[in-house]
């Protein structure tokens, strides 16, 4: 078996992917075109599967001291009232592991220190890549922009939901699908008083969220039902107009951040699954193999435990053609059955607009047991890695 990655994609699930392989021997090469690696804003819930995920690739340490654990919350009304409280000791009982809030640059610091030096090449935009020769008797072929050709004896694709490369590669595919909303989002300037660590609340099209880090600041995102495309000359002040009269900390949120600090993206999915995650030597992971909407909380954790499963398949399967079976056959039913999943979230929560679908579905949140919203909380976070050592 060859001993070469290459891994297009600096982010998460690349950065994990490359990671993974040199923990299992390989020579790896991570290429991200940016050429500055500016640590976005925002952050996320890490579920037990993201944890185990990290666990695995021996970061697991860093990243608990990196982050805070999220006990208390759930999802309210705009007017406050509690459709579920949130049980994070039932939680952390029931998976042995609690669901921590992580600002996306801790999570990319930690992540970025496991590579040793050299190994990430920034500025490096990759423009094609070629499967190699027939039957993987020759190496693939990824060329980068200025003429460069770099080979590997398997190419790891985790360039994100817009990926240059999964088009190439499948010419036929309709790419990825705006998903009916955009989302704003941004980390308070300053701590903030809370009344739960992490919250969501659905209202009329439209959904707020807060989860909480160690230094007392709080990441806040805004899910809103909406054409693609609308932007605002002052989103602050849009942000309050649309979440007026919702119940505190969210107006709270909103004055204790700087207006340039939120970032404002249309949420894309892939609607469309793909027949497979690999061609020739090559493997698609994350975003760039099964973007989701964000309902579920498991883009990261879904590109994480992918990174993982390559990796063991990797080195312990005879030839990189099995390992690549292997790990289609693993991956591609469990996050494609994840992506509806999310999508049906989103259309039974902050997308719902009638009056009587909404009253419905709240009355039906106030009925469930909380034994009951434990699991379902756990329903998809309920994975072990395979061992990589």
């Amino acid at each position: 078996m060859g001993r070469t990655a290459l891994v297009v994609g600096g982010g998460i699930g690349g950065l994990a992917a490359g990671i993974g392989l040199l923990r299992v021997g390989w020579e790896v090469t991570v290429v991200e075109r940016s050429p500055v690696l500016g640590d976005v804003g925002g952050g996320i819930s890490l579920h037990a599967n993201g944890v185990r995920a990290l666990d695995a690739l021996g970061v697991g340490e860093p990243i608990r001291a990196a982050s805070r654990p999220q006990y208390s919350g759930g999802t309210r009304t705009p007017a406050g009232e509690w459709l579920i409280r949130m049980d994070g000791a039932a939680i952390e009982r029931a998976s042995g592991v609690p669901v921590f809030g992580i600002r996306w640059a801790e999570l990319h610091r930690v992540l970025r220190g496991a590579l040793p030096a050299g190994c990430l090449r920034v500025g490096a935009e990759v423009m094609s890549v070629e499967r190699g020769g027939p039957a993987l008797a020759a190496p693939a072929r990824v060329c980068l922009a200025g003429g460069e050709v770099l080979e590997a004896d398997l190419v790891v694709v985790a360039d994100g939901v817009h990926s240059r490369l999964r088009g190439l590669l499948f010419p036929h595919h309709p790419g990825p699908a705006y998903s009916g909303s955009t989302v704003l989002r941004a980390v308070t300037e300053h701590p903030v008083t809370l009344t739960g660590d992490l919250e969501l609340t659905w209202g009329k099209g439209a959904e707020f969220g807060h989860i909480t880090f160690p230094d007392g600041r709080a990441e806040w995102h805004a899910v809103i039902k909406s054409p693609p495309g609308v932007r605002h000359t002052d989103t602050l002040a849009a942000l309050r107009r649309r979440f007026a009269g919702w119940h505190e900390p969210i107006p709270a949120l909103l004055d204790a951040t700087r207006p340039d600090a939120v970032l404002h993206h249309d949420i894309h999915e892939l609607a469309t699954p793909l027949p497979t995650f690999t061609t020739g030597p090559i493997a698609l992971l994350g975003d760039a193999a099964h973007a989701m909407t964000p309902n579920l909380g498991q883009g990261a954790g879904q590109a994480l435990e992918d990174a993982i499963v390559l990796a063991a398949a990797i080195a312990t399967e005879p030839t990189v053609d099995a390992a690549l079976a292997r790990y289609d056959a693993e991956r591609r039913p469990r996050t494609q059955t994840l992506v509806r999943a999310a999508r049906q979230a989103g259309r039974a929560g902050h997308q719902l607009t009638h009056p009587t679908a909404i009253a419905l579905r709240n009355a039906a949140l106030r009925l469930t047991p909380s034994g009951l919203t434990v699991r379902a909380f756990l329903r998809h976070t309920n994975w072990t890695p395979p061992r990589l050592s």
